[in-house]
Formats: structure tokens, C-alpha cells, sequence
């Protein structure tokens, strides 16, 4: 079957980034933001990855915004709900500083033109742990627009995370798509490799490598932007 949909990570994918740069550029800014409002700095990241933790093992039954925030608020009880405002407040403004950690790949906005100019598909399946306001501010920074995607994964509108691979059955149930007509194009070989359990392709992008467990990835297709592109050209599927 022809393929007519891309399906691209967005962190170090679409977005160069050292993920552990940025992980600790954000919780550097929230613990800043949120210290003023009686949050410790220890307890509030510890808080943040018990939420995320119950986003990654969300199974469908809620958001994972809604995920979140449930243990969010076991931990802190009510004021949290109370604070939703002020995290949201965080992501408006304090977040966009985090945009000077991330790198930039003017190949990645021009990739995504040409496939868009030739009829694909496009679709942003990068995890959605974060809000959309997170999502959005991100698309921008790699020079992109959130109207490039048909659709974009974020914790407001997906009960599923990587690498559970009924994410990947989600996007292709709500956007009314096959596996084999899909690409999925990411980074990190764990997160990203979980869409071939459900019969999707995959294209590795080694610029921005996550490789937890070392996994030999010489059998599946990988490299780097240009090599993706050389990929895409040269396979009559797509």
C-alpha cells in the first residue's frame, strides 16, 4: 500500500534537542515559578514526574491530562487544582526561555513543506505529556506551525502514551488511517520502534539519538535529516 502519511516525533526529531538539557532548563523555570506559591522545589519535580509517570501508564480510561492531575493532587490535595491557572501561566511565559536550549534544523521546516507540497499527510504523534500550549510554543521553535499537522498529540486530547502502542492504534482510529500507509518518523528508538507492534513503519532519526537499552538498530531504516530525505525520495512506496 502507498504511503500516504507521516507521522513525525517532535523532541529531537523535528526539534534538535539534548533531552536532558531540557528537562533540567524546565524544572529549573517551574521550581523558580512555583516556589513563590508554596511549592519546594525537591517535592514539586517529584510530584511533576509521579503525574507523568501516571500519563505513561494511562491506559485509555482518561486523559492524560486528567491523569495528571488526579496525582498531582493526591500529592498536594486541592490548592494544586487551585494553582492549575499558575502552571498554565508557566507555559504562556517562563516556559518560551526554555526555547535557547533547543537547537534548530531549518531541514526539518523544509522537509516538512516538500512532503506537505507532494499530498502527504501530516501528523505530529510526539508524546503527549504536555499541554498544548507546550506543544505549540514547540512546533514554533522548530520553525514549523501547529496548522502544518492535521493533528498533534497532546495531554488534552490523548489517553495513551509512548511507548504504549495503543497511542499509535489512537492516531490511526481517529484519523481514519491504515498502518501500512503510515511512516513514523522519531528519535528514540524505544518510544518510536513501539509503532511497528502495530504495523507501522519506522525511520530512526539518529541526529538527536535516545538509545536507553543500546539496541541494534542497523536492521531497521535509520540516519540522519539528509538520510531521511534520501529515504523518503528513494522509496517508491512513498
Amino acid at each position: 500500500m502507498k504511503i500516504t502519511t507521516i507521522l513525525f516525533d517532535l523532541d529531537g526529531t523535528l526539534l534538535p534537542m539534548d533531552q536532558d538539557e531540557f528537562t533540567k532548563a524546565y524544572f529549573k523555570l517551574l521550581s523558580r515559578k512555583m516556589a513563590a506559591y508554596g511549592y519546594e522545589p525537591e517535592a514539586l519535580i517529584n510530584g511533576v514526574w509521579a503525574g507523568t509517570l501516571e500519563m505513561l501508564k494511562n491506559n485509555g480510561q482518561k486523559t492524560n491530562e486528567e491523569a495528571f492531575w488526579q496525582k498531582f493532587t493526591e500529592i498536594f490535595g486541592e490548592k494544586a487544582r487551585n494553582d492549575q491557572e499558575l502552571f498554565e501561566e508557566f507555559y504562556h511565559h517562563d516556559f518560551q526561555q526554555i526555547k535557547d536550549c533547543c537547537g534548530f534544523n531549518p531541514k526539518a521546516a523544509e522537509l516538512v513543506a516538500k512532503l506537505k507540497d507532494k499530498g502527504y499527510r501530516m501528523i505530529l504523534a510526539t508524546n503527549p505529556i504536555f499541554p498544548a500550549i507546550a506543544t505549540e510554543s514547540r512546533i514554533r521553535w522548530a520553525g514549523l506551525s501547529p496548522a502544518d499537522f492535521e493533528m498533534y498529540t497532546t495531554y488534552e486530547n490523548t489517553s495513551y502514551s509512548k511507548p504504549n502502542p495503543e497511542y499509535f492504534r489512537f492516531i490511526l482510529e481517529k484519523m481514519g488511517l491504515k498502518a501500512e500507509e503510515c511512516l513514523m518518523i522519531g528519535n528514540d528508538v524505544a518510544d518510536d520502534l513501539a509503532a511497528l507492534k502495530i504495523g507501522i513503519p519506522v525511520f530512526i532519526l539518529t541526529d538527536c539519538l535516545i538509545n536507553k537499552e543500546n539496541l541494534d538498530i542497523s536492521s531497521y531504516p535509520h540516519g540522519d535529516m539528509d538520510d531521511l530525505y534520501h529515504f523518503i525520495k528513494a522509496d517508491a512506496k512513498v
